[in-house]
């Protein structure tokens, strides 16, 4: 493993990449809390600013100047975060749970996206060395 490729990486690419891990982080955090406490609305409110900090930033990374497919994810994410809390605060626990469940489900899918060869984070978890002799 090594950060030098991500380093050396534009800005937008390391604010996406480091937002996409606090996101990672916190939904994890999440699914192993106990819900409905105080320290489960916040580590909630970080998870929804980081995945919106991670979709939005990704407006500004393209392939050749091509959004991929992987885009619709970041739009159906800007559009599903503000539903989720809406849910909340209507009381409908079960539909901001399987929101929240699907926002993280696409989180973990796009993350795995990113580990396939030729890609920046398969450079930075395998390093340099196994990503060219791929």
């Amino acid at each position: 493993m090594t950060l030098a490729p991500l380093l050396a990486a534009p800005a937008i690419m390391q604010l996406h990449a480091l937002a996409a891990l606090i996101s990672l982080a916190a939904g994890l955090t999440i699914l192993v809390m106990r819900k409905g406490t105080a320290r489960h609305r916040l580590v909630g409110w970080v998870f929804v600013v980081a995945m919106a900090v991670t979709a939005l930033s990704s407006a500004f990374i393209t392939s050749n100047g091509h959004f991929s497919a992987i885009h619709l994810l970041s739009i159906l994410t800007i559009v599903s975060l503000p539903r989720a809390i809406i849910l909340r605060r209507r009381g409908d626990i079960a539909g901001h749970r399987a929101t929240m469940l699907w926002l993280f489900a696409g989180l973990v899918i796009a993350g795995a996206f990113t580990l396939m060869p030729g890609r920046l984070m398969n450079k930075v978890t395998f390093g340099q060395a196994a990503a060219a002799s791929r």
